[in-house]
């Protein structure tokens, strides 16, 4: 059993490389799937705990920018004996803030949001308690 931690600024590819690598082995949570509910860490937190008690591989896509961000899900995981790892896409600011350019309607992020990600993004580390840290660079 596995959680994937998904790490990168808005715009990275995170959402597009778990679609290629990891919807049809893994359930797939993100807060995005809740855009109007409140208390949206929490829902994710109790949603990924009730896939993982069972038996689920899960990965979450957010920005996981921080290790306090990520601290909650690694917890969960060890919890329920599962293997974590990250997966941080390092997709240059530059690049980023074009992907989301391209973006309509509330996919899109207002800049002030994509800056204080990139302002708060720690790569994240096995120190964290991760199992494994695997980096994507853009193709």
């Amino acid at each position: 059993m596995e959680l994937v931690v998904m790490v990168g600024l808005q715009g990275a590819g995170k959402s597009t490389w778990v679609r290629g690598h990891l919807a049809a082995t893994h359930a797939v949570v993100s807060k995005d799937h809740w855009p109007n509910a409140k208390r949206r860490e929490q829902r994710q937190r109790r949603v990924v705990e009730e896939l993982l008690a069972a038996g689920r591989d899960v990965v979450v896509d957010n920005t996981n920018a921080s290790p306090e961000d990520r601290a909650g899900l690694i917890a969960i995981a060890h919890a329920h004996s599962a293997r974590v790892r990250a997966v941080h896409l390092a997709t240059p600011l530059e690049l980023c803030l074009e992907r989301n350019d391209r973006r309509t309607g509330r996919a899109r992020v207002p800049l002030v949001g994509v800056l204080g990600t990139r302002n708060r993004l720690v790569p994240p580390s096995v120190e964290e308690g991760f199992d494994r840290v695997d980096v994507v660079s853009p193709s």
